[in-house]
């Protein structure tokens, strides 16, 4: 059945074994681990390292899946989310380098699971990216089919603020852009890692994918969205993202959670969920980041009980 999770962005100055402790308390059975390159990153959510994959080795992989069974948690997949397409080709290159690290260390610790972005250059539209796009996924995708891992991409726009303008920061944001993506790398290694609450401000419908693209979604995010109709109604949808949603909690916003998952469970999928926390009310301190996580946990519960004991 359906594993409850979390993404550890949330806590970026905990270790990961707090992070382990953390999820371990509330009752959660998963958790997508962020393994970017250890350092700052200016964006939010993003530069946290809870497992670094430079250099892993085997020897770091058994240590690593003591420590999980040791919180009974699970990992439902490891998650670096760069630009591989970056205008800035360094950027780019560093981008899918260190995801082929990823990738490695997800078959390392026998998870066969990793979460990340396409990628964009945000001033070029979605033909101008279209040769980079090939030249740089069809060989990571080979890769990771040699590795035997399974690449999920994430459906956001990233696509909120000026800088990420007038394109935003990653091509896969549509149905009919991964259509055109999984048509030309037709393997069964490349498919989503669905998030619903980005079908929303984008105004589309958020349960029609999960018929469609079944056999492609790989791992869930469950974050909610709040859209102030009011401010759209003033900025319209051609303003900055940020001027009218809002990311919320699950339960907190306008996804319908109930149909979310009735129909979720008809498509077949039986995989991680995991709540990506970016309420900014909850970001304060980590007591409220803590209230957070058991707020969506209770919550979540509604629809993915507890294990039974094996």
């Amino acid at each position: 059945m359906l594993q409850l999770g979390f993404v550890t962005a949330i806590l970026p100055d905990e270790s990961f074994e707090s992070v382990l402790k953390i999820a371990s308390d509330i009752g959660y059975d998963c958790l997508e681990v962020m393994c970017w390159p250890p350092g700052k990153a200016t964006r939010r959510y993003a530069g946290i390292t809870h497992i670094d994959v430079a250099d892993f080795s085997d020897q770091r992989a058994s240590e690593t899946n003591e420590l999980l069974a040791k919180y009974s948690i699970a990992i439902s997949g490891l998650g670096y989310y760069p630009n591989p397409l970056s205008a800035d080709v360094d950027e780019a290159n560093q981008a899918s380098e260190h995801l082929r690290k990823v990738i490695v260390a997800a078959r390392q610790l026998g998870i066969g699971k990793v979460n990340t972005f396409i990628g964009r250059d945000p001033v070029k539209s979605v033909e101008g990216n279209w040769p980079r796009f090939l030249d740089t996924w069809r060989p990571l995708i080979a890769f990771a089919e040699e590795q035997g891992v399974q690449v999920g991409i994430e459906n956001c726009p990233m696509l909120f603020t000026a800088d990420e303008w007038p394109g935003g920061k990653n091509l896969a944001h549509s149905p009919a852009i991964w259509r055109r993506m999984f048509d030309a790398i037709p393997s069964d290694h490349f498919g989503l890692n669905y998030d619903p609450s980005h079908m929303v401000f984008q105004q589309m419908d958020y349960l029609a994918p999960l018929r469609e693209f079944a056999g492609r979604i790989f791992h869930v995010h469950a974050k909610d969205v709040r859209v102030d109709r009011h401010r759209l109604d003033q900025v319209g949808t051609l303003g900055y993202p940020n001027e009218y949603h809002s990311p919320k909690l699950p339960g907190l916003g306008d996804v319908d959670w109930g149909q979310f998952f009735s129909v979720l469970g008809d498509s077949g999928y039986r995989g991680p969920v995991c709540v990506e926390v970016e309420d900014r009310i909850y970001e304060g301190s980590l007591a409220s980041t803590r209230l957070a996580l058991r707020q969506a946990h209770a919550f979540l519960r509604q629809y993915i009980p507890v294990p039974e004991p094996s």
